[in-house]
């Protein structure tokens, strides 16, 4: 779970901000956006294996 504490003198916008970069470094919008239509087995297993080529080079 993600938490922001307000810093001295931040104001919601910067605070918002901050919060966005680490939902994205968490990798939490990708995986809303992967979740939110359905995928075949087959193409999961596709994807993986597309995604386990791109780092073995």
């Amino acid at each position: 779970m993600i938490k922001i504490k307000a810093r001295s003198g931040e104001s919601i916008h910067q605070m918002m901000k901050r919060f966005k970069k680490m939902c994205e470094k968490e990798g939490l919008i990708k995986d809303i956006k992967r979740q939110s239509y359905y995928e075949k087995p087959s193409e999961k297993k596709r994807r993986r294996q597309r995604k386990s080529s791109r780092q073995m080079d």
